[in-house]
């Protein structure tokens, strides 16, 4: 699935709040319901910690930023944004070890995601804490 056919059936009210004008968000939320996919396979394989994990660690990216997002402090803002960064490198841990079920590629792929999502918080947690001074 890729992210543009995605968007076209997130429902209107998700499309119409402020925090979906953030690429990150909406990078986040997109690799949630890839995730989906991806962590039934591994529960079929009977690897209920490893998908647990890698849904949990995927689904709290977009869950934190959003979270930060409706903060009124800057300070407050940049440290769910730090959570969601944390939630994305493990994320990436997971989806490296998910490997040998969803594909090397699968995997390859997702993690791109999630490099491109940790940038993008490492530039927001360093305009929020620049701007808390």
């Amino acid at each position: 699935m890729k992210i543009q056919e995605w968007e076209i059936r997130v429902p209107v009210e998700l499309k119409e709040d402020d925090v979906w004008k953030m690429e990150v968000y909406r990078l986040g939320l997109f690799l949630s319901d890839a995730c989906w996919e991806d962590s039934q396979k591994v529960l079929d394989e009977k690897r209920f910690s490893l998908a647990d994990q890698l849904y949990r660690s995927v689904g709290s990216i977009s869950a934190n930023i959003i979270e930060g997002y409706s903060r009124v402090s800057k300070k407050e803002k940049a440290r769910f944004y730090e959570y969601s960064l944390g939630s994305a490198r493990e994320a990436k841990d997971w989806y490296f070890k998910s490997r040998h079920i969803i594909t090397t590629e699968v995997a390859q792929t997702r993690i791109k995601i999630l490099t491109s999502i940790i940038k993008l918080l490492q530039k927001m947690i360093s305009d929020q804490r620049r701007k808390s001074r």
